[in-house]
């Protein structure tokens, strides 16, 4: 998909606050980079920001005052990617901020997320946006681009000066939260897009299908008396912007797909042609709607977590590509939010730690999905916006991360980066630690307990 501005639009851009060039050699690592064609053990050298060289274990010198990591029984991964982060900021930076939220997302190994635009004030005018990004450049621990909304307010009636925020260098639009209800008004937004040279990324929900509902429509519901919320209410208006799509000759990006049927829809749209891209969440991708018969609040997400056959079809479209890439919907809540009963609270959950040990736990080390497969889905979420796609190649920007695949560590046993505890894998004990991030040339991460050593 070509997913490069129109003539004459600037392209988007990530923000990250200043920082010194990374000087790190890692020492025997196993390199995985499905992309680039590395797939074994090596030393990788990154100077001044930039990966220098890779070679035999052993065989790389490490220049004065570089940081030297052992790599030994490691691996080391291009670092991910995240198109859908709540940083809350600005309105509600008590449940989450800029600092926070990067942080969050180098200690889960990424490199660079994109924040949803529904703030306080939304983000939906070109002074909102550029005061976010002045704010990633004095406090991002990663690059951060900023998604502006469809429609003004998110209300789903007139649209926003696309053209003037994708000057500002908006990343992407969305009413994300929110579907953009009326079919007139998408095709109108299409028709902007291309004009302004940037993907629409969906919230595809319809709210008369939806209704009140708190969790998937299904036997857990019945029987605990729970309004539902049925798969049709996000394949329908799926199907809606696909076509829409197709007849605009626009690009659109499907977020956090949940169900059976809209895995189907999207393997349809793409075989006949459609510009269509789509994501799924860790938390889709592992858990069902059997989790709710505890109905604790950390669960409670939109789209809600569905059936055991949603999620097999969620993990065969990410296996064969029909779902593009992995996307944590990271949506911070304050904790007493999230302590009112299960019809009042807040959905969404955090994902930004745990998304990378979550999947190799369910996924990756029971054989449902492989390990070079994960990675790259893991670093393609920027690319259906025309944005970073990480590399181990030399010559590229440094954004590494390395991890231990063998070890165990409880969930918020040590706390978290993030200013909220809303995790869905909170107290479960997963396989794969994180424990260096360089983001952007820069290290953004170290495991705490991680040891590390200085050349001279």
């Amino acid at each position: 998909m070509n997913t490069a501005p129109e003539p004459g639009v600037s392209p988007p851009r990530l923000d990250r606050a200043p920082t010194r060039p990374a000087d790190v050699l890692i020492r025997g690592a196993h390199l995985l980079d499905p992309r680039a064609g590395i797939d074994g053990a090596h030393d990788l050298l990154i100077r001044g920001g930039t990966i220098a060289e890779i070679g035999a274990p052993g065989a790389l010198s490490a220049p004065d005052g570089a940081e030297v990591v052992a790599g030994a029984g490691r691996h080391a991964f291009p670092a991910f990617t995240d198109p859908h982060v709540h940083l809350r900021t600005p309105g509600r930076e008590d449940e989450e901020d800029i600092d926070s939220g990067t942080r969050a997302a180098a200690a889960g190994g990424y490199c660079a997320i994109l924040a949803m635009p529904n703030t306080d004030p939304i983000v939906d005018s070109a002074p909102v946006l550029q005061s976010l990004q002045e704010r990633a450049r004095a406090q991002a621990r990663v690059p951060v681009g900023f998604t502006a909304a469809i429609t003004r307010g998110q209300r789903g009636e007139d649209l926003t000066e696309m053209w003037e925020l994708a000057e500002s260098g908006a990343a992407a639009f969305t009413d994300d939260g929110l579907p953009v209800r009326s079919g007139g008004v998408m095709r109108q937004a299409l028709q902007y897009q291309r004009l302004a040279g940037r993907v629409l990324a969906l919230h595809e929900e319809d709210p008369a299908l939806s209704r009140s509902g708190v969790m998937h429509e299904g036997t857990v519901s019945a029987v605990l008396g729970m309004a539902g919320i049925p798969s049709v209410s996000e394949s329908t208006i799926v199907q809606r912007d696909c076509a829409l799509a197709a007849y605009e000759n626009g690009r659109i990006h499907i977020q956090h797909l949940s169900a059976r049927t809209t895995v189907e829809v999207v393997e349809a749209a793409k075989a006949a042609g459609v510009a269509v891209t789509c994501e799924a969440t860790p938390h889709h991708l592992t858990l069902t709607d059997e989790a709710l018969w505890s109905l604790d609040t950390s669960f409670k997400m939109n789209p809600p977590l569905r059936s055991e056959d949603d999620r097999r079809a969620l993990i065969d479209g990410l296996r064969s590509g029909a779902i593009d890439c992995v996307a944590t919907d990271h949506a911070p809540h304050a904790r007493e939010e999230k302590e009112e009963a299960f019809e009042t609270a807040p959905m969404g959950v955090t994902g930004l730690e745990t998304a990378f040990a979550a999947l190799v736990t369910d996924l990756v080390l029971p054989g449902h999905i492989a390990l070079p497969i994960l990675i790259e889905r893991m670093t393609a979420g920027l690319e259906p916006f025309g944005l970073l796609v990480p590399s181990l190649a030399v010559g590229s920007a440094a954004n590494v991360c390395l991890a231990d695949l063998s070890a165990e560590w409880q969930v918020g046993e040590a706390g978290y980066e993030s200013r909220s505890t809303n995790c869905a894998f909170a107290g479960r004990t997963l396989t794969g630690k994180i424990l260096m991030t360089v983001a952007g040339g820069s290290v953004a991460y170290r495991e705490r307990a991680f040891a590390i050593g200085v050349a001279r």
